[in-house]
């Protein structure tokens, strides 16, 4: 067996085992759903069934509720194995770490990022929004939720080893997921008005494609430098 072959086996035996795990778990993946339903339903109730003022801050509000939700899943990312010594395991494993993590970012996103982008165009006609910018919704999730996996990996990996680092990880993450905010939910509300959204969609293709080249190695380091 080649190098290249152990590697392979390695990665998806490891994608295997955490998505297996999180399915078995079912409060990990179904929290941040229920949490996103809750926060987005609240609007409408706060603010009354006004059909174009909901169809105005949907785009901002179910966004923020992706957001919110996917954070809220990110403290028990790397935790248990840190706990269980999986983790140090893994760093020396002889394996290139990064490749490594990307299969536990991966599964994370399977099964917290995916239900986030099935749900949210129910949540979108809960909050009228328009049919024609339900499409772009969807395109803007698919493209930005792996990246708010990727980047809170980040920040999961440097605060896995304190107590209190869930808290300190949503003070981390969550100035770097600004522009995300403001693209996604630009492209959205340039859909309902009637503009182009195509710019700010590749935009969020630029963001994905730095996010899944760097925040691998980035979650490497900082795995490291949380067991060492």
């Amino acid at each position: 067996m080649t190098e290249a072959g152990n590697t392979g086996r390695a990665f998806w035996a490891l994608l295997r085992r955490d998505f297996q795990l999180v399915i078995r778990n079912r409060g990990e993946w179904l929290q941040p759903l229920f949490f996103l339903m809750v926060v987005v339903s609240l609007f409408p109730l706060g603010l009354g069934p006004g059909p174009n003022l909901l169809a105005r801050i949907a785009p901002g509000v179910i966004w923020i509720g992706a957001l919110l939700a996917s954070i809220l899943s990110l403290d028990a990312l790397f935790r248990s194995d840190f706990e269980d010594g999986s983790l140090e395991q893994l760093v020396i494993s002889g394996q290139p770490l990064s490749l490594l993590l990307s299969a536990k970012l991966l599964a994370h996103w399977l099964v917290t990022g995916v239900p986030i982008v099935l749900l949210c165009p129910l949540l979108g006609l809960w909050m009228n929004l328009p049919g024609d910018a339900l499409p772009v919704l969807i395109a803007s999730l698919l493209l930005g939720t792996p990246i708010l996996t990727l980047i809170g990996g980040i920040g999961a990996a440097l605060t896995v080893g304190l107590r209190r680092g869930g808290q300190l990880l949503s003070l981390l993450v969550l100035p770097l997921l600004v522009p995300e905010l403001i693209l996604a939910t630009s492209a959205v509300t340039s859909v309902a008005d009637g503009l182009n959204a195509a710019g700010h969609l590749l935009w969020l293709a630029v963001l994905l494609i730095l996010a899944v080249t760097l925040a691998p190695f980035a979650c490497a380091a900082a795995v490291r430098i949380s067991v060492s």
